[in-house]
């Protein structure tokens, strides 16, 4: 048979390249040429292996190391490799660049899915029910370490920089009225709590509690509150969180979810993942449930204290009036479809000629709201 050529003749071409066979670790020397004829690559290794490549076949491999050899394989052969420091060649390839065709798309996308619910699975399901039974085996001593170093972190993620963490706010007056209005509530709680309170001098409108019984207030909260009432009512609504354990279970859940992310994506070891998870921890929006038995614990504690529950009822609506300006105060308080039915409950809690006795003096509510000064 003749074949006709149309054009000039290319260039004889010849070169000797490194032959992986990809059944061998060691490599062999091959010499090739190319078979105008039957337009391929061809050639014998010193192995005694074959080559006979089509040229529209062979696709080009990314060179991993230095860049400046040429890595080629077959389109439907992922495991043998010729590598050849002539670039000479790649004018006849083709299709060196070519993407193999996806077949089979049915499996690949099945597979898809099933990796994505997987995910879903380990963050939302199998994530939070350890967390839930770790809990009960964390030593106090355990969760006030975690409370500590979460507070610390927090506090120098709050700062821009990452230099200067958020000051304590030290006010002797104003934490004396903190002090005061603690007692109060400690008080009225059936079983006495050792508890961590410290103000963090930031306009972040918010308070939320730590693993350890750590409850922590910003200033913007005690600035934006209009009655001693009010803060205590949060104050009593995050006893309730610490009373049942939900910092240590949303932290646990936290970390773990991040874990699984970290594997997926890398580079959640370091300072993403403390950052992320300090920010998880402010913004902590615990379940509906959780939510709802907290406000139930306050109701009842505020009226052994002789405080109304509905100054928690006030706090909710006064701070959902702020909006986008108490953004974080707002995810972690009134996030839940249910508030109206909280506001309501709040201020049923409050019985009929109830008789609410002050929490703190005029002059002590002003130290509190100065306890950063």
């Amino acid at each position: 048979m003749t074949v006709l050529r149309v054009g000039p003749v290319p260039e004889a071409f010849s070169a000797t390249g490194t032959y992986f066979d990809g059944t061998h670790s060691a490599p062999s020397v091959v010499t090739l040429t190319v078979d105008e004829d039957i337009r391929s690559l061809v050639g014998l290794s010193d192995s005694g292996a074959e080559i006979r490549w089509p040229l529209a076949e062979i696709r080009e491999v990314p060179d991993q190391a230095g860049g400046d050899q040429m890595v080629l394989q077959l389109s439907n052969d992922p495991v043998r490799r010729i590598i050849l420091t002539d670039h000479s060649l790649a004018p006849r390839l083709p299709n060196r660049h070519k993407r193999p065709k996806v077949t089979k798309r049915g499996p690949l996308i099945g597979w898809a899915v099933a990796a994505v619910a997987s995910v879903a699975l380990i963050i939302f399901v199998l994530v939070p029910t350890m967390a839930n039974q770790l809990a009960r085996f964390i030593p106090p001593e355990g969760e006030r370490a975690l409370g500590a170093v979460t507070l610390n972190q927090i506090r120098t993620a709050l700062d821009q920089t990452g230099l200067n963490p958020v000051p304590v706010c030290d006010n002797p007056e104003g934490l004396a009225a903190l002090a005061k209005m603690e007692t109060r509530l400690q008080n009225a709680l059936p079983n006495a709590q050792t508890l961590t309170v410290s103000v963090l001098d930031h306009d972040m409108i918010n308070a939320f509690a730590l693993p350890g019984n750590y409850i922590v207030f910003f200033r913007g909260l005690i600035e934006k509150a209009q009655t001693p009432e009010e803060v205590a009512a949060v104050f009593a609504h995050e006893i309730g969180h610490v009373v049942s354990r939900d910092p240590t279970r949303h932290a646990l859940r936290s970390a773990g979810s991040l874990g699984v992310l970290g594997l997926l994506f890398g580079d959640f070891a370091g300072g993403a993942a403390v950052l992320l998870l300090a920010e998880r921890l402010i913004e902590a929006q615990y379940s509906q449930e959780a939510e709802a038995d907290a406000d139930v614990f306050a109701h009842a504690v505020l009226v052994e204290a002789k405080i109304a529950p509905a100054a928690l009822a006030t706090m909710f609506e006064r701070f959902r009036e702020l909006g986008g300006d108490a953004s974080p105060f707002v995810a972690h308080f009134l996030s839940h479809p249910s508030l109206g039915d909280r506001i309501q409950a709040a201020r049923d809690a409050t019985p009929r000629g109830f008789e609410a006795v002050p929490v703190l003096s005029a002059q002590e509510w002003r130290a509190l709201q100065n306890i950063c000064d």
